[in-house]
């Protein structure tokens, strides 16, 4: 199908001019050629065609455009011609002319006229060759390629055009007048190629599977704080669990905010996958001992795979948010601040330093969450529902079963499975469904997590329920990553109900299974296992409702089942397959028949599949519902003979016949197959879910395409061809172009059955992705320029990891296709190929890649049979053809095969209508062929001999044959040059197509041993250039061109192949037509051809000077030492030696420094062979023996090119600068400029750095008047505390801190100058903004502390090794190990040669020769120092250490440094440092040592043990000759600024005037002159600096020192000589063990300054000895509380009261707290004391830390030293007699900074501890002495922060002296007591005061109760009296007695 446009005339044109029009269908354009000198009318007359693989629509437009040309401006529009084709569509052809538009839609005059074709093949839609993409005029052979095309024959047909060629195409394309070549992207001239091979597909290089293999990774974590814990009073644990370890910290005592500083370590030997699914779990548990577990407060959950994915692999000082796992309404219960960090073999971990506290007190901004992930997580149900499962494997003997059977009767499933999914850490199960192939569950697992969880993978599998223990039978993991969409636009996980399938194990039952782990889910499985329905939803928490379970355990609940038709539509799929070739079959298989089986789920396997359930036949003759896996089944047929089916129709042939294989050569067997090739086919029933693998296969396509382009352009950019930015831009445009295709396909079916909701969403997704990438492209394509190639290619990098992410479909249809090689009935090796590869569509994009092509398979070992040298040798190489479709598809099956067979298809007993497949293709077509291998060099193999070398030889296998190359002994680099040619090949099938798509070649790559078989080295594939017997040998395609073919030994790469392959057609006139092979004849060689004149490289003259400097560390050779050992330096065949050394012991270094030889090279830089350097050793009786070997693979960085005259380079990095000749005059104005610069940026930096706050601290210190008895806060360093230690902090802090601020100020200092100075030329400018830098930081040093650099790496990484002229190559020796093996080559190095190379083309200029001072004896390397002996004294400073691994079982270590230096050693053992994994050392070691003899530094750190010996913690190695002989002057840094006296003094024993006087003496400079008002000249550049400088007295002098400091600091700026000095500085070096190879076990912080001995001897060495902690006594005064919460009842009374008292401590101090006494029964909550604590502690200034020194339990050795920081606990406490006190609230003082006390208790409010960041802080360290109320705190039930009361303190700081002179009391006591509180009288305890008690508690409140009541008690009384006694007197009365 295509459209063809003839586009005939534009007329009315107005003027004269150049015309081209440009015509545009679907996203792609045609440009027509350019019309020179038009005047009205333009005729063009051009065809052009687009094939087109879907419908055209009504609604496509066809867009045509004029331009008027113009080769220097851009086209100019004259018009548009749009239409919509719809009349097209309909009628198939339309002839139109019409006016053309401009910019605003109005019509012009000028018209066009077209012819517009479309032509469509018999209603269905073609499959369209290569050929119908382009025809580019006046290029009848086709033989350009374009920009979309691969550049690496190993691709395709061999791209062989040079740029120029790509040049004039893009200029032939553009018109004949040329387009400007950046205007113009070849792609969109070929908008779709498909792969160049249209019936063969590219092979996987990478053998062995590689994910299964365990790696050692290590993880790190310091618990560094826990804040806000919920709780009262708490002893808090933090526990750090990952997978089943566990590892708890120290217990911190009564605190909610404890600091750890704790530093834990693990280590595992696993699988990547294994490792990332492990959950890194944390949790804080209260008041844990040895008998109680404790309580958990609350935990936090990721895992490892989230931290390895950060930047770095870490997270660093982030704060951890905990949740309670049995209660998700609570809310936060806390905050952990932690690292976390990941190491795996290899990585390296940059620890930033330390940055500024306060920042990270900021715990809402810094929580430890990735990337995207929101602050506020939720919490969130997530539910897995399992429906059932098909297929499942037996997971029994039979034996049992027939038992049961022969008694019985039963006949019984022999699998009793159940589904577990694992899930953050959890895993619920489903219930075991007893004896059943088919289950069904219908249940849901629900997990409760928070979202998004930081748990990638949720895991499930089927499991075997058995009495002893569970299998797995299949695993599959879903990606939450996949089922979810974070954007905007996003959707919540989720998934099906769909069908996933599990890989593993082969199916066949064994009692003990030797791939069990691939069930397991780890590694590539090898055979189906089972396929499971299953739905993933996920549900956010409304976590306030009140129905809510609070709990997050697990929970198993049932579902109802689901629809059948759910799923998808059930549907007959066809696969065919042909087996065109098998060759490259292993030795060991090759005695027996061998036949291979192709399986699709259980479909087609013969012998292991499981027995048919009657159901499922049933069901298929109901015709309703699923027909299961079990069909497959069918039955057990051999292939040969044909069984009907229930219906009649064809029955599946599933495996080839046996055969018996013939023999290639000693390695490999093939099968001889010849004309008759083997066919197989399958029926199998699957639900019809083929859009989501087209959707797929789309962006797959896209992105293979993408990814070929990018190869290009690193290969562009790597051979340093031209115009690599045009490739890029051809890569985006069809990116863009693939994109819009995406939408407009995947957009076509939306109403498919069984499409789930996740289906819906993706699309959605997807197609918003690919727009915006698509649109993205087009931008990025606009930008692409020469110098931002490599910017945007990392860039476009992304687009392809996004579009592989997206390609990947989460929830599968149809299982994925085994080919399994069989012989004896036994599996042997396999191929699994997924079912979307070779998947049919009728629209092209969406079919898969390898569908309906030629494929190479190579079947590999199943599961760990794979792992190492068995999985890299080939089992068996087939030629495959594969189809997979709808059987109502099935048409077209064979189309993609070769043409020339005739179909033989197996009898048929019943007659059929429907054709029936073939079992086997007869070819009548055979080509013959001659195959030319151009085997010319290797380089970089691997060694496989102990000698380190290797003796290899290559085999080329071609089809069924295969040829060797010579053996070479002894080299990692052979030039074979050696043509080998493969005479008579027979290839099948039709000439044109192998043409196109020829078969490809394998490469193997061996060493040969004199006993033994060969052993592999290496593999590399190839596909040949094809000649056919009409076409011409001759440029551009013949001769083919060497190219590089990467050799790959399993996954890693193992050297690289230099070669050619030309395949060439025999005709009629046999081989005498062929192009003749007149090379010259070798006699030497026999009968071994070589590779001919035209292809093999062009040469040139070339002389390599070497310089000989010595030999380093050379190990033993066969026990015996290395006594005169010889360099030989060895290039294409040519070389020289060095000079014997005598004595290697006495001196390592040669005598004679510089020789040369001359060799002829390719002139192609690319092409150089590597140069060999070797090392032997002069033994007695003229025996050598070879020491070791090093490969230089590339001279580039050795080629010498002479320095360009006509500018005076700027060293540094070629920056232009002005000869002093013509522009004399403006020297003193630049240099002014920079005075000025420097000014602005002193005063910019003053500002913005040192003192940002002064302005407003000057406003408000006039406002405030000074109070009584507060001291003023004093922010002025003084000059007498300053240290060196001031300086490193000072360093380490303040670059943080410049670089956040650098950028802005840059921005407003270049805007200021550029208004300033617009008079001066823009050069000026630039200029200036380049040294902007340099003078801004320098303005820093000025005006503050002097800075040392700080580096985070090694020197060396920062100074490329200080191989500025001396290179070390590390000589090798021994067989190099494999990656699993997990032997780096470090074991194989057996020493190191010094020296360099200098190769150049002859001849060579004279002016080179004719300089002044030039030494022919030393050839290129001129000025280079002597190499005689030299003493030396080397000063190390050790600083500290950081983040050492433990050593002992308590997880820390005691740690000590070693040096040693040649024989020499200084252990400082005695001064360990107990219990600490981040010692400071303070040390610095003196040494002597002799340079060449004692060059290698090696500082250690060991572990002190009190028994045993001392364990290597870690090591690190400096060579300090390098250093000591490099131009960068490493030997003593040069300071930032020059001091005679104090802490900063200059340290090296030349002044700064003498380094720069000497400097400019070896450089041959004019200079340095001295002139007036502090300038200095140096090289024509003058410079500025101060002339004084004060000494110890406080004098001032006049200096030049100041002055040739500045040109020190500057000295990269001059011309020709400079380069980089390097600083004052301290590196930080990663310590490594060899045990633990590859792993940092910490890193070591230190600098090392060296002295010559002939020199004026250095000063003592500067106190670097950690600062020792000042001794203080803090003094805390309790005068009062108030509103203290009343806590108590009343026995009495019932009223509220309290007896308060205060408690308090240092934090780390907990068993020194102290008590005030009990104020009693405060009824209002005040309480006064007027107690004194007094808390001695130990203090660090300069790191805010208290320092305290304790043994860690009873039977530590010795104390261990904690730093803490300095924080105060006060407490507010209710007494209670009879039982625990209790707790009322607390506050928590950093001494540092903490607010400052309000002045009553009224306005003292719970603000002060929640809006401690905004209010104005204090130091107690400045301020000494302060007094005021602050408010005790405690949280309430709902977890709010609630006042408790409030507390009058003054808090005194003395230092130990002061204390001394002033003593104090505690409490009330002497000396200095405290007057005793005037407490209210009811202070008092009832039972100590019984009167006073009822005095003041019941007089007091009863009196007039207790009155009223004894008023009462007496009128009672009376009464009573009264009565009694009135009776007696009334007698007495009446009888008168």
């Amino acid at each position: 199908m295509a459209l063809l446009v003839h586009l005939k005339t534009v007329r009315d044109l107005r003027g004269k001019g150049d015309r081209i029009a440009k015509v545009t269908f679907r996203g792609l354009s045609f440009y027509t050629r350019v019309l020179e000198n038009c005047e009205d009318e333009a005729r063009f007359d051009e065809m052009f065609r687009w094939p087109i693989a879907s419908r055209v629509d009504e609604n496509e437009m066809l867009e045509l455009q004029v331009f008027n040309y113009s080769k220097i401006f851009t086209n100019r529009v004259i018009g548009t011609f749009r239409m919509v084709l719809q009349k097209v569509a309909e009628e198939g052809q339309l002839e139109v002319t019409d006016t053309l538009i401009d910019d605003n839609n109005t019509a012009i005059r000028t018209s066009v006229t077209v012819d517009i074709k479309y032509t469509t093949m018999d209603g269905t839609v073609g499959v369209w060759s290569d050929g119908e993409f382009l025809d580019v005029p006046g290029d009848p052979e086709g033989t350009f390629q374009f920009e979309t095309d691969s550049l690496l024959s190993g691709h395709n047909e061999p791209a062989t055009l040079d740029m120029e060629d790509l040049d004039r195409k893009a200029l032939r394309l553009g018109g004949a007048g040329g387009l400007d070549p950046d205007c113009i992207s070849l792609a969109s001239v070929t908008a779709v190629t498909t792969n160049v091979s249209n019936k063969r597909s590219k092979p996987d290089i990478k053998m062995e599977p590689s994910s299964g293999r365990p790696v050692d990774y290590q993880i790190s974590i310091t618990v560094v704080e826990a804040r806000q814990l919920v709780g009262l009073n708490m002893d808090p644990v933090v526990c750090v669990e990952i997978g089943e370890d566990k590892k708890y910290t120290s217990m911190k005592e009564s605190t909610n905010c404890p600091y750890y500083n704790e530093y834990f370590v693990f280590e595992f030997h696993v699988p990547p996958d294994v490792m990332f699914d492990k959950i890194l779990k944390l949790s804080v548990i209260h008041s844990k001992n040895l008998l109680r577990s404790g309580t958990l407060v609350g935990t936090f959950k990721l895992d490892v795979g989230t931290v390895y994915s950060q930047p770095e692999h870490q997270f660093y000082h982030k704060w951890a948010m905990l949740s309670d796992p049995d209660d998700i309404t609570a809310g936060c219960k806390g905050y952990i601040k932690c690292d976390i960090a990941v190491v795996g073999k290899g990585d390296n971990i940059k620890t930033p330093h330390k940055a500024n506290e306060t920042d990270e007190d900021d715990i809402e901004g810094n929580l430890l969450l990735p990337e995207g992930v929101p602050l506020e997580r939720q919490w969130a149900r997530f539910y897995v529902k399992i429906y059932r499962a098909e297929g499942l494997p037996k997971m029994n003997t039979s034996i049992m079963a027939n038992v049961k059977k022969a008694f019985i009767g039963e006949n019984r499933d022999l699998v009793d499975p159940y589904v577990q999914v694992v899930f953050a850490g959890q895993r619920g199960k489903t219930s075991v469904q007893k004896s059943s192939y088919e289950p069904i569950w219908n249940e849901q697992v629900v997990f409760t997590e928070m979202f998004p969880p930081l748990c990638k993978r949720i895991k499930v599998q089927i499991r075997d329920s058995d009495k002893v223990n569970d299998v797995a039978i299949g695993t599959h993991f879903i990606d939450l990553r996949k089922i979810a969409n974070d954007g905007d636009k996003g959707f919540l996980p989720t998934m099906g109900p769909a069908w996933v399938n599990m890989y593993g194990s082969t199916r066949h039952y064994t009692l003990i299974d030797e791939h069990q782990d691939l069930n397991e889910g780890l590694g590539e499985g090898v055979s189906f296992r089972a396929r499971l329905l299953i739905s993933v939803a996920v549900e956010i928490l409304d976590t306030t409702s009140t129905e809510i379970v609070s709990s997050t355990e697990v929970q198993v609940e049932p579902v109802s089942n689901i629809s059948e038709s759910a799923t998808g539509k059930i549907e007959e799929f066809f696969l065919f397959g042909s087996f065109l070739e098998a060759t490259m079959i292993d030795r060991k298989i090759g005695d027996k028949p061998i036949s291979f089986e192709v399986t699709i789920g259980n479909y087609g396997n013969q012998i292991d599949g499981v027995s048919k359930p009657t159901a499922a036949k049933k069901k298929k003759k109901e015709g309703g519902g699923e027909s299961d896996e079990e069909e497959s089944e069918l039955i057990q047929q051999n292939s040969s003979e044909d069984e009907a089916d229930d219906d009649g129709d064809l029955v599946s042939v599933s495996s080839t016949p046996p055969m018996k294989p013939v023999i290639t050569d000693r390695n490999y067997f093939h099968l001889p197959y010849f004309e008759k090739k083997p066919c197989i086919y399958i029926k199998s029933w699957w639900q019809d879910q083929r859009r989501r693998l087209y959707n797929s296969n789309i962006m797959d396509k896209i992105a293979d395409k993408m990814e070929e382009g990018l190869n290009d352009v690193q290969e562009v950019i790597k051979t340093e061809k031209a115009y690599p930015e045009r490739r890029l831009r051809g890569v985006l445009e069809e990116l863009s172009t693939g994109c819009n295709r995406f939408v407009t396909l995947a957009n076509k079916d939306q109403n498919q059955a069984g499409r789930t909701k996740l289906d819906k969403e993706r699309l959605k997704s997807c197609m918003r992705e690919m727009e915006s990438m698509g649109q993205q492209a087009k931008l990025i394509r606009s930008q692409v320029k020469r110098n931002t190639v490599r910017d945007k290619l990392k860039m476009v990098q992304n687009f392809l990891h996004r579009l592989r992410f997206l390609a990947d479909e989460p929830q599968h249809s149809i299982p994925d296709v085994f080919v399994w090689m069989m012989s004896n009935n036994k599996r042997i090796a396999y191929a699994r190929i997924p079912s979307k590869d070779i998947l049919y569509s009728i629209v092209d994009e969406e079919t898969g890649k390898d569908c309906g092509k030629v494929k190479a398979v190579f079947l590999r070992l199943p599961g760990k049979k794979g792992f190492g040298p068995a999985g890299w040798t080939v089992q068996a190489k087939m030629e495959m053809y594969l189809w997979l479709g709808l059987n109502k598809q099935r048409k077209d099956f064979l189309s993609g095969l070769p043409n020339g067979f005739e179909e033989n298809k197996a009898p048929r007993r019943s007659p059929c209508l429907q054709s029936v497949p073939p079992v086997s293709l007869v070819y009548n077509m055979k080509q013959v062929f001659q195959l030319r291998a151009h085997m010319y060099q290797a380089r970089s193999l691997f060694a496989a001999d102990s000698s380190g070398l290797s003796d290899p030889f290559a085999r080329v296998f071609f089809s069924t044959h295969s040829q060797v190359t010579e053996v070479l002994s002894e080299t990692l680099c052979p030039t074979w040059d050696q043509l080998l040619v493969f005479d008579d090949v027979e290839l099948f099938g039709e000439a044109g197509e192998l043409r196109d798509d020829p078969p490809i070649i394998v490469v193997e790559v061996y060493d040969q041993d004199t006993v033994g078989k060969a052993e592999f080295i290496g593999r590399t594939f190839a596909k040949p250039i094809t000649k056919m017997c009409d076409e011409h040998y001759g440029p551009p395609r013949f001769p083919p061109q060497l190219e590089y073919y990467q050799i790959y030994r399993g996954n890693s790469t193992a050297g690289d192949l230099l070669a050619a392959f030309e395949l060439l057609q025999i005709g009629q006139g046999g081989r005498a037509e062929l192009p003749p092979i007149d090379g010259p004849t070798d006699s030497e060689r026999g009968p071994i051809l070589p590779v001919p004149m035209g292809i093999r490289p062009i040469l040139s003259r070339y002389r390599i000077e070497v310089l000989f400097w010595g030999l380093r560390d050379l190990k033993r050779v066969n026990l015996a030492q290395v006594d005169r050992p010889r360099v030989d330096i060895e290039c294409a065949g040519r070389g020289v030696q060095s000079a014997l050394i005598q004595n290697y012991k006495k001196n390592p270094n040669f005598s004679t420094l510089v020789k040369w030889f001359e060799v002829d090279l390719p002139e192609n830089e690319l092409l150089h062979p590597p140069l060999n350097v070797r090392v032997v050793d002069c033994r007695a009786f003229g025996r050598y023996t070879l020491v070791g070997s090093h490969a230089v693979t590339s001279l580039r960085r050795f080629i010498y090119s002479p320095p360009d005259k006509t500018h005076n380079n700027w060293a540094s990095a070629g920056r232009p600068t002005h000869t002093i000749a013509s522009q004399r005059g403006q020297t003193s104005m630049h240099t002014c400029n920079i005075y000025l610069l420097c000014q602005l940026a002193r005063s910019l930096i003053r500002r913005s750095f040192l003192y940002p706050q002064n302005e407003e601290k000057e406003e408000k210190k006039k406002k405030k008047k000074k109070k009584k008895g507060e001291v003023e806060e004093d922010d002025e360093t003084d000059e007498s505390m300053l240290d060196w230690w001031s300086k490193y902090f000072a360093s380490i802090e303040t670059l943080m801190e410049v670089r956040d601020r650098f950028c802005s100020i840059l921005f407003y200092s270049i805007l200021f100058y550029s208004v300033e100075f617009y008079s001066i030329q823009l050069f000026s400018i630039l200029f200036y903004s380049i040294l902007f830098n340099s003078i801004l930081f320098c303005s820093i040093l000025f005006c503050s502390i002097p800075f040392y650099s700080v580096y985070n790496k090694e020197l060396e990484a920062e100074y490329d090794n200080f191989e500025d002229w001396l290179h070390t190559f590390n000589l090798y020796r021994g067989k190099a190990g494999d990656d699993d093996e997990a032997a780096l080559d470090d074991d194989r190095i057996v020493g190191r040669f010094k020296g360099s190379m200098c190769m150049y083309k002859l001849p060579l200029s004279e002016e080179i020769t004719r300089e002044v001072g030039f030494d022919p004896n030393m050839g290129m390397f001129q000025s280079i120092p002597h190499n005689d002996p030299i003493n030396v004294l080397v000063r190390i400073f050790v600083v500290r250490a950081t983040d050492l691994h433990p050593a002992d079982v308590n997880g820390k270590a005691d740690p000590y440094v070693v040096i040693k230096l040649g024989k020499s050693e200084l252990k400082d053992k005695e001064n360990y440092i107990s219990k600490q994994l981040n010692p400071v050392f303070g040390k610095a070691f003196d040494m002597e040592a002799t340079f060449p003899m004692e060059s290698m530094l090696t500082v250690s750190v060991y572990d002190w043990d009190l028994v045993g010996t001392d364990d290597l913690i870690g090591e690190t190695k400096i060579d300090l000759e390098n250093r000591f002989y490099s131009k960068h002057r490493a030997t003593c840094g040069i300071a930032n600024s020059y001091s005679v006296h104090g802490y900063n003094v200059w340290r090296d024993p030349m002044k700064p005037s003498q380094i720069l006087a000497k400097l400019c003496k070896e450089g041959k400079l004019d200079g340095p002159h001295y002139g007036p008002g502090g300038r200095v000249k140096v090289a024509n550049r003058v410079f500025m600096g101060a002339t004084e400088i004060e000494d110890e007295n406080g004098l001032k002098k006049q200096t030049d020192e100041h002055l040739a400091l500045t040109v020190l600091k500057h000295w990269e700026e001059i011309p020709r000589v400079g380069c980089k000095l390097i600083p004052e500085h301290v590196e930080t070096r990663p310590l490594l063990n060899p045990d633990h190879p590859g792993i940092e076990q910490g890193r070591i912080e230190m600098w090392v300054d060296m002295f010559p001995m002939d020199m004026p001897a250095p000063g003592p060495a500067i106190d670097i000895s950690p600062r020792k902690p000042k001794k203080y006594e803090l003094r805390v005064i309790i005068w009062n509380t108030d509103e203290v919460i009343l806590e108590d009842d009343d026995y009495f009374t019932g009223e509220k009261s309290s007896d308060i008292f205060v408690r308090g401590w240092l934090k780390g101090q907990q068993e020194d707290k102290q008590d005030t006494d009990v104020h009693y029964h405060s009824l209002t909550g005040e309480g006064n004391f007027n107690w004194r604590f007094v808390f001695p502690f130990d203090y660090l200034m300069a790191e805010e830390k208290i320092v305290i020194s304790k043994k860690e339990s009873m039977f530590s050795w010795d104390e261990t030293e904690y730093k803490i920081p300095a924080r105060l606990t006060l407490q507010v406490w209710d007494a209670d007699h009879f039982s625990a006190d209790d707790f009322l609230g607390a506050i928590e003082l950093d001494l540092n900074r903490f607010p400052r006390g309000a002045k009553t208790a009224k306005q003292c409010s719970i603000n002060m501890v929640q809006n401690q960041a905004e209010l104005p802080c204090i130091s107690i360290f400045k301020q000494k002495r302060v007094k005021g109320w602050w408010p005790f705190v405690a949280r309430d039930e709902n977890d709010e922060m609630e006042l408790t009361g409030k507390v009058e303190a003054e808090l005194h700081l003395m230092s130990a002296e002061e204390a001394e002179k002033s003593p104090v009391g505690l409490g009330r006591n002497e000396p200095d007591p405290l007057e005793k509180p005037n407490r209210p009288d009811t202070s008092l305890m009832w039972f100590v005061n019984p009167l006073k008690s009822i005095r003041y508690f019941i007089w007091h409140n009863y009196r007039w109760l207790i009155l009223k009541a004894l008023g009462l008690l007496l009128l009672l009384l009376l009464l009573g009296l009264f009565l009694y006694s009135f009776p007696g007197y009334l007698v007495k009365k009446m009888l008168g007695a």
